[in-house]
């Protein structure tokens, strides 16, 4: 990675960098950049999360540089943890003192001491980001980098600065950072450290439930997630912290009939969707599309391998995985169960005659959230027979055209009956019940069957003959 010390200083010369090297300069303090912004500076990444790290006064250069910067920054003082964020325009910059940390088995929460530069660089997680440049105006932009950060860098490898068991052991989420580095990144694991991952799998049982998902969002939200489940797998993390998944893996023959392994096909359809979009639930309803195929598998000797129902049995397994792992339980949660839910309609809509009725059931359905259905339909496309994969698109495209004209000639998407339960209590002087229900059902099904239009005097006419069936007298 050829970048001349000009490009660094070049890529320094901005004022916040210039504010913080005056201001440790006037208190004599030994100063640094570290961490990801100097990793991202090679991998020509932008990054507004700058890392200060001082040989002491860590919490005082930062009070100093809020002073300069004016009586409107916000600074954040954790004295606890001898640390002071400033939020300043687009950046967070953090200040710590160098320190050193010892660990008991039992916790993530180390034993601090005041320590070197070097100190702290050993304590850091992986060589890419132990790199420092110093910004004391003699040395300003130098580049420490002591575990050889520059050349795992240009080599794609995630390694650890000291033995990787230790460092795995003494920190056990720093497992879950290094497969999400490595498919940010599309970085190779260094083989020791693949190993201390292997080795070390169980110690994640110690990390919070919220760091870890934290991680896996961030594994789920790489170009390439695939790669990041692929090593969690491989590592025997998956197992721990999502045993659901790994419950996928695996295809079985029977009678000269196979199935597809549905955790591989999973991965292919999340690494579709990430192509198409950045809705981190939406890539989780591809994570969980097919969740429920393992307890729903069955053996038919006439039609082979079935998994009827897995969308509706899976629908109902969403809220206890986004509860154990501490996910929303609100909105988010409900939308990514309506993918779940409705992601076979469209499939099953191609493979029969595409009729306005089954299209109008399904904008109802689907709602405001048919685009991204239809995007999670077509990433859910992945044979290897390209004529067939060209086959459902082309139908695809069909279904999409048909919800256009449905929802353009009948308002479909969202649409509330144009005769509501009040009215009909009011029209046949009768209460609340199962009248009142049957005669709302029988409206709306007849809108979206197609039987009246979605008006109001239709669907009045409509109500009266049904209640007349009904033997509902008007008052």
């Amino acid at each position: 990675m050829d970048i001349s010390q000009e490009e660094i200083r070049s890529n320094l010369d901005k004022d916040i960098f210039r504010l913080i090297s005056q201001t440790a300069d006037e208190m004599m303090v030994e100063c640094y950049l570290i961490g990801g912004y100097v990793r991202d500076f090679f991998l020509y990444r932008p990054s507004n999360d700058i890392d200060i790290v001082t040989v002491g006064k860590g919490i005082e250069l930062a009070e100093a540089v809020a002073k300069k910067l004016g009586r409107n920054t916000r600074i954040t003082v954790f004295k606890t943890f001898g640390t002071a964020q400033i939020k300043y325009k687009k950046y967070d910059i953090e200040f710590v003192g160098a320190r050193k940390e010892s660990y008991t088995h039992d916790s993530r929460k180390p034993f601090v001491e005041d320590g070197t530069l070097e100190d702290d660089q050993k304590r850091r997680d992986f060589t890419i980001n132990a790199m420092a440049f110093c910004l004391n105006g003699n040395r300003y932009g130098e580049l420490v980098d002591p575990f050889n950060g520059m050349q795992d860098l240009e080599e794609l490898i995630i390694r650890t600065p000291l033995d990787p068991d230790i460092t795995f052991s003494d920190d056990p989420l720093r497992m879950m950072r290094a497969i999400r580095f490595a498919s940010q990144l599309g970085f190779d694991i260094f083989p020791d450290t693949f190993d201390a991952l292997e080795r070390n799998k169980e110690r994640i049982k110690i990390v919070s439930r919220e760091r870890v998902t934290d991680e896996l969002n961030k594994i789920i939200m790489s170009p390439k997630p695939s790669m990041g489940f692929i090593l969690l797998d491989k590592t025997g993390l998956l197992e721990i912290i999502f045993p659901e998944l790994t419950a996928l893996k695996g295809a079985e023959t029977k009678d000269g009939v196979g199935h597809k392994d549905n955790f591989y096909h999973t991965l292919i359809v999340l690494d579709n969707i990430s192509k198409k979009t950045d809705n981190l639930w939406l890539r989780w309803s591809a994570l969980l599309h097919d969740i429920a195929k393992p307890v729903t598998k069955k053996w038919d000797s006439k039609i082979g391998w079935t998994f009827y129902n897995h969308n509706y049995i899976g629908e109902k397994m969403v809220p206890k995985i986004f509860r154990r792992m501490k996910l929303p339980q609100n909105e988010k949660m409900k939308y990514t169960q309506k993918m779940v839910s409705l992601h076979m309609r469209p499939m099953q809509l191609v493979e029969d005659v595409v009729t306005d009725s089954a299209v109008r059931r399904l904008l109802f359905d689907a709602s405001d959230d048919i685009d991204d259905l239809m995007t999670l339909c077509e990433a859910d496309i992945t044979s290897k027979n390209p004529v067939k994969v060209q086959k459902f698109m082309n139908n695809f495209s069909i279904v999409r055209r048909k919800l256009r004209e449905i929802e353009e000639k009948d308002r479909v998407r969202n649409f509330q009956p144009p005769i509501d339960g009040n009215e009909i209590m009011e029209i046949f002087d009768i209460k609340q019940g199962r009248e009142v229900g049957i005669l709302k059902s029988t409206i709306k099904e007849a809108i979206l069957d197609g039987i009246i239009p979605n008006e109001h005097d239709a669907a009045f006419q409509f109500m009266l003959e049904k209640a007349k069936e009904l033997n509902i007298k008007l008052r």
